[in-house]
């Protein structure tokens, strides 16, 4: 099954991207003083930089280019009662959702408030007793242990029904969340949300933990800190942008940027701890997101999201270890979970010859909740189709949803709205709840509308590329200044590069279990040096290439490391036969 399914996945489509006109690149190459390389110019371009403030801005980012927090609605309502909170000093409860985002900015505000008030604690709501968001079970406890402030972090923005119900009982609710609002807003005494309507702020694209930090952000300049000791929550905040996809431009590029900084210097105990399982030195973006973020939220899946906030929040470098182990543990469990859930569900796909549907609508009641979103994902990765796990818990269907760049997820389940119980997300991400005896009139319905409203384009994965070059173009002086893009992800890709009509060395061999990586020796024509590849997951274009087939290949530029020694590689992404285009 394995085999025929790897047969089935669609192969990439190469795009190039819109190249600068010359005039563009010459009036900028001006105006940075004429020494930078085209390449680079072209680069800058299509980001968006135009001139030299702006390339300023992107090569240098800087603390004090963060925008004001009070520029954010709601911002003064919301320091205002936390400050009488803690001069009163009634009991705040910080309450956060049980992933990444939502673990790093409970711990986050946590930490900081907790330095006025002796009676501030936290709630991470349990992700299967109690479900997504501002839960009745987490109010009741606020009420039952005399807190009469509950800030929400990552979650509470839809929770209209909640926060009267928290007013009922005398709870005042401070909602901090970036997901979309729906129509009506909860009657919170503040509600810090920059999608908000009337919201002026500048930034709209923070993560949960961002909106956090502008909390605690505008807090700190109330109480008289300096403004770099907001320093020291940034390595939260990094992950939190790494974990949540959220793009890394803007004003998150400088939280990404000082964050990575923090975490390669001085990072809290609890993300030290679980540095070491990385294995590297210093840790780039994608280390936050697929070694660290994944345990973060292995805690929440596999037992209970408050594991990740004791870690984060642990002061003692022996207590922070042992957390980080039995949280790996978890980690590791979910992993094994993952796969075998996955190959469950593509066998379901293709037993019940659903391959040529528009969406992909699966469902088991022996799945693990805990790993539905992720096996989502993936099934994303190798269908490429707008996709939805069920499992069952509690008598009732819930759904972790995931699309495909361009489709937006949010729009196609508020079309199926009158079929779910309920649901909630980003355009990308969402979950969702449903009854049982619907389950088939809403996998009908959403193929429906999937079918009906997603383009062409949108049904075929596509990698832009940012520029054709030759392989000679390569070069340490040049990767000094692409390595100055970083830090890199959604917004803010590696550069991709295209070189055509290649041949593979002699030392190409495959690598890995069953040989599933390749790690090539490159060759371009009139060109006698040897360029060192790595192709993960691509070993079956060995023998072809050793056979001496031209090919073009679609690959970033990274310094590799080895015992001391530094040269440059291809990150090999994808392989094509020579055939003249880009795709």
């Amino acid at each position: 099954m394995e085999s025929e399914i790897s047969r089935r996945v669609q192969p990439a489509v190469w795009r190039l991207k819109a190249q600068p006109e010359s005039q563009q690149v010459q009036a900028l190459k001006a105006e940075l003083g004429g020494k930078v390389a085209d390449l680079i110019i072209r680069l800058l371009l299509q980001r968006g930089i135009h001139n030299f403030d702006e390339a300023q801005a992107f090569f240098n980012p800087a603390l004090g280019d963060l925008h004001n927090p009070f520029l954010m609605k709601g911002m003064r309502a919301a320091v205002d009662r936390i400050l009488q909170a803690l001069d009163r000093g009634e009991g705040v409860l910080i309450y956060g959702d049980y992933d990444v985002d939502g673990t790093t900015a409970v711990a986050l505000v946590y930490r900081f408030l907790s330095q006025y008030g002796n009676r501030v604690s936290h709630y991470i709501p349990d992700r299967y007793k109690e479900g997504y968001g501002l839960s009745k079970a987490g109010i009741d406890f606020a009420w039952d242990k005399g807190f009469s402030l509950l800030i929400t972090l990552d979650c509470g923005i839809k929770a209209v029904d909640e926060v009267w119900y928290a007013r009922e009982k005398s709870v005042d609710l401070i909602i901090c969340d970036h997901h979309r609002p729906g129509e009506v807003l909860p009657a919170a005494v503040a509600v810090l949300n920059p999608k908000q309507g009337g919201d002026a702020y500048p930034y709209k694209e923070l993560s949960g933990c961002g909106i956090g930090f502008k909390l605690v952000q505008a807090l700190a300049s109330r109480l008289h800190h300096a403004a770099e000791a907001v320093r020291d929550y940034l390595d939260l905040v990094a992950v939190s942008i790494a974990a949540d996809l959220v793009p890394i431009t803007g004003e998150n590029r400088i939280l990404m940027h000082f964050g990575l900084r923090r975490i390669n210097s001085h990072p809290c105990l609890g993300l030290q701890a679980l540095m070491r399982f990385s294995k590297k030195e210093r840790l780039a973006v994608r280390d936050l997101a697929f070694v660290l973020a994944p345990r973060i939220n292995a805690a929440g899946r596999m037992n209970h999201g408050s594991l990740a906030v004791g870690l984060l929040t642990e002061t003692h470098p022996e207590k922070a270890r042992d957390l980080a182990c039995e949280i790996d543990r978890y980690n590791r469990y979910r992993r094994d979970l993952d796969q075998r859930t996955r190959a469950e569900a593509l066998a379901q796909i293709f037993q019940r010859k659903e391959e040529n549907r528009m969406s992909n609508v699966v469902f088991s009641p022996d799945w693990h909740r805990g790993v539905i979103g992720i096996v989502a994902s993936r099934l994303v990765e190798e269908r490429y189709k707008p996709t939805v796990v069920f499992t069952e818990s509690d008598g009732q269907l819930v759904a972790s949803a995931r699309s495909v760049p361009g489709f937006d997820l949010y729009k196609a389940l508020a079309a199926c709205s009158d079929e779910v119980l309920q649901f909630g997300g980003h355009k990308y991400a969402a979950g969702l709840t449903l009854h049982p005896s619907r389950y088939k009139r809403f996998k009908q319905r959403f193929e429906s509308v999937v079918s009906t409203t997603i383009t062409a384009d949108q049904r075929i994965p596509i990698r832009w590329v940012d520029a054709e070059i030759r392989l000679k173009d390569i070069h340490r002086k040049g990767y000094r200044t692409l390595s100055r893009f970083a830090p890199f992800g959604p917004g803010n890709e590696r550069p991709l590069f295209l070189t055509r009509g290649l041949k593979a060395g002699p030392h190409t061999k495959r690598l890995g279990q069953g040989g599933a990586h390749l790690k090539l020796q490159v060759f371009e024509p009139g060109n006698p040096t040897p360029y060192p590849g790595i192709a993960f997951d691509q070993g079956d274009w060995f023998e072809r290439l050793r056979d001496g087939l031209d090919f073009d290949l679609l690959y970033s530029v990274d310094l590799n490391v080895y015992q001391g020694a530094s040269y440059l590689q291809l990150l090999i992404r994808d392989i094509k036969p020579a055939d003249g285009t880009a795709g």
